[in-house]
């Protein structure tokens, strides 16, 4: 009976984050005037409080219960000088989903899109949901790109009927091709200064850092082994080489799989991409662990979020040094960029998150300092030959034999958080990609100075044809 009244509960919870994340949805289409997705004609209306009328920080609101209202005097303004305004329902289609849109499973509606868009780009900073942050300013210089453009229709076609927010190539040092979602669409939404999420090309951002830490001298080579820092100790991370977590071989199979998943058992199980534990939370699940012998490929999360910490733990106090010498000096971003920083967390115990934010513009010219790298050979571009001389096979079969259509299958080969080996392209090109749930990807060809770069919401686009076609043969 307990057990049964336990899940009751949880359902209420649960169903009730939904509820409010529709409510939030509904609230921005009307503040931001889109009144066109708002059904004016159903009953179901709620009234909420005019936020001009309260000018304090200490204003609560929860959904239609007014706690208290604070003036510009300091004084609580009585609940009849209060101003109200009305939210209306959505007219959209909307099927929701308990985290991200199933890939390769659903096909969803224009409806569910925009919904998901909100979800994980423009909910998580609401007021209330900002999240911490490792920012980095914008270079007071910012990279000027040269363009040549040019039409593409079937491009144009592809962002009327998917989840395409936007398309960039690069080639023979301009861009050729620049291309955001139409207002019928996404355009609406977004600008060009809009922050979009990088999903697991957060772990590629982790690697480049990473690079710049053993150039600044912080760690020896990709060969170091992680016997120095405290917080993993009598874990079977302790004394593994750099290069090994960077490859996802750390052998930590029985405890962590799929993205960030944990194995029954643990205290974390079910957990993936939680944002509000730090490294000395997770390790606990770790303690008197055995690495396993000849550790096959794990793609996780938590191998990257460790690798970003290792790094956070050799730089210390120069940590932020780091991150702006990679974006802000080398990439001359235009705007900031930053990865998650847990809440009430520290840096000693290890409180930094791969997840990060970039302008789509800021996301090539991160790739075009990659680019430039490796083709100048600088100590960075060492560093990413080595993790790109060290690459492993992937394990696509698993993948391959549920039926799995997503990139994950096209790239064959790892290369320190970055995925090489594409089908169709030799191996012995030197490409790497980054690549994140939903279609994020930036494929970069170091041999023809070529880089695509997508933001998507869902990847239901032809990837092949737009993204690995044009890196093979410009077209």
């Amino acid at each position: 009976m307990k057990k049964l009244l336990g899940i009751l509960i949880l359902g209420l919870f649960l169903s009730g984050n939904a509820y409010a994340n529709i409510n939030s949805f509904n609230k921005w289409l009307y503040d931001n005037g889109h009144y066109e997705y708002l059904d004016k004609e159903s009953d179901n209306v709620r009234y909420i409080l005019d936020r001009s009328v309260c000018k304090s920080k200490a204003l609560e609101e929860d959904y239609n219960i007014i706690k208290k209202c604070i003036g510009a005097d300091g004084t609580i303004i009585p609940n009849s000088d209060l101003k109200f305004k009305k939210i209306y329902p959505n007219n959209l289609d909307i099927k929701t989903y308990r985290g991200w849109i199933p890939e390769e499973v659903a096909k969803p509606n224009y409806g569910t899109l925009l919904y998901e868009f909100y979800k994980y780009t423009v909910f998580p900073f609401k007021k209330a949901n900002r999240p911490n942050k490792y920012e980095i300013d914008p270079s007071s210089n910012p990279y000027e790109f040269k363009s040549n453009l040019q039409e593409d229709k079937y491009i144009d076609k592809q962002f009327q009927k998917t989840g395409l927010i936007s398309y960039l190539r690069f080639e023979d040092g301009q861009i050729t091709i620049d291309k955001i979602s139409p207002n019928d669409r996404f355009g609406k939404f977004i600008s060009n200064k809009t922050k979009l999420r990088s999903m697991s090309v957060g772990k590629s951002m982790v690697s480049y850092v990473t690079g710049h830490a053993i150039c600044g001298g912080y760690i020896d080579s990709v060969n170091s082994r992680l016997n120095d820092w405290p917080l993993i100790e009598n874990t079977l991370y302790y004394d593994q080489k750099l290069i090994d977590l960077l490859n996802m071989k750390a052998g930590d199979r029985k405890y962590v799989q799929s993205s960030n998943l944990f194995i029954k058992g643990t205290r974390f199980h079910g957990d993936s991409a939680n944002y509000r534990y730090d490294i000395e939370d997770y390790i606990s699940v770790f303690k008197n662990s055995k690495k396993i012998k000849n550790a096959p490929f794990n793609y996780s999360e938590f191998s990257t979020n460790l690798i970003l910490n290792y790094v956070l733990f050799k730089t210390g106090d120069d940590f932020e040094k780091i991150l702006e010498k990679t974006f802000k000096e080398k990439a001359k971003i235009e705007d900031s960029v930053f990865f998650y920083k847990v809440p009430n967390s520290s840096k000693e115990k290890g409180d930094a998150n791969n997840m990060f934010f970039a302008t789509r513009y800021d996301y090539l010219r991160i790739a075009k300092a990659i680019l430039d790298d490796w083709q100048n050979d600088t100590c960075v571009g060492k560093y990413l030959k080595t993790i790109f001389d060290n690459r492993i096979e992937k394990e696509n079969d698993k993948r391959r034999k549920e039926g799995k259509k997503v990139q994950w299958v096209q790239a064959r080969g790892y290369a320190g958080q970055f995925q090489t080996h594409y089908k169709g392209i030799s191996k012995k090109r030197s490409v790497m990609g980054m690549h994140g749930r939903g279609g994020q990807h930036i494929v970069i060809d170091f041999e023809r100075s070529r880089i695509i770069v997508t933001n998507s919401v869902y990847e239901n686009f032809n990837y092949k044809k737009i993204v690995y076609s044009v890196i093979n043969k410009g077209k």
